[in-house]
């Protein structure tokens, strides 16, 4: 990786809800709120946005670890920022604090691990998972 990432430097990502990112369970609606699952990609979006310039040209990157806990809900309609802020960089693994807001507060929490890997490698896991 490139150097320059800071402790505190973050990345942020937003969006008003639509019904496609409300709670579903085999394409059904279940609650006309922004959903965990919607909540988990748009944090992820975040974290990856947070090193995409420090990645080398011949490196990738891949989420390993997510742990969220979501707080409140948000509405159909109602604007969030999704937020990865960079904590740590421990040999290959990218330890990022996540969190995101609506307009009542915050909406979720946690933390995102990406594992750096050189493109090469990240390949050959891809097409056969069973090497690694």
């Amino acid at each position: 990786m490139k150097p320059g990432l800071v402790r505190g430097m973050a990345a942020t990502v937003e969006s008003d809800v639509t019904a496609s990112m409300t709670a579903r369970l085999d394409g059904q609606a279940i609650h006309p709120v922004l959903g965990t699952a919607a909540l988990v990609e748009w944090l992820e979006w975040a974290g990856r946005k947070l090193i995409l310039a420090y990645l080398d040209a011949e490196e990738d990157a891949i989420g390993y670890r997510i742990e969220m806990v979501h707080l409140a809900p948000c509405r159909i309609g109602e604007h969030f920022t999704a937020t990865a802020e960079f904590v740590s960089l421990e040999e290959n693994r990218v330890q990022a604090a996540i969190y995101a807001d609506g307009p009542r507060g915050r909406l979720a929490q946690g933390s995102f691990t990406q594992v750096v890997l050189p493109k090469s490698a990240l390949q050959v896991r891809l097409r056969d998972p069973a090497s690694g």
